[in-house]
């Protein structure tokens, strides 16, 4: 007789189920990357960066939910490696404007790539009526995170 309901999975809560296949999910994902002598805290603002375009580091820190001193390492560890590049900022000579590099663009892309791949691979291993479920309930989750 099971005492422990995480031994039965059929009986935790959706919103239980859900959290952990999406964190699952998400730690797989993210290992599928091109390169490793880089964070996921760099790939973090690389990725940001990218959608959002060129931001001050105190507008990245705040969309990375972190302090504006770590940041400030982030990104000399991204400048480091030519990923990132600084230049004045047009309205404010405090500030300055942190973008990606043509190479930091070619990173993030290799890395989405190598993502995307991997997760077609497995997406092709299940049926038609699978992948039409997953794409509806990609509609959905993409709704309850606000998108």
């Amino acid at each position: 007789m099971l005492t422990n309901m995480s031994e039965c999975p059929h009986e935790r809560s959706l919103a239980s189920r859900l959290r952990l296949a999406v964190v699952r999910l998400n730690r797989r994902l993210r290992a599928q990357r091109t390169s490793q002598s880089i964070t996921l805290t760099q790939i973090s603002a690389l990725s940001t960066l990218h959608k959002c375009g060129a931001l001050t580091p105190g507008q990245l820190a705040a969309k990375e939910g972190v302090q504006p001193p770590s940041m400030t390492r982030v990104i000399a560890a991204l400048e480091e490696i030519g990923y990132v590049e600084r230049s004045p900022h047009p309205t404010d000579g405090r500030q300055a404007i942190v973008a990606l590099t043509q190479r930091g663009l070619d990173y993030v892309h290799e890395t989405i790539s190598a993502r995307e791949a991997w997760l077609d691979k497995r997406l092709a291993e299940l049926s038609g009526e699978e992948r039409e479920l997953l794409s509806r309930a990609a509609e959905i989750i993409d709704r309850m995170a606000g998108k």
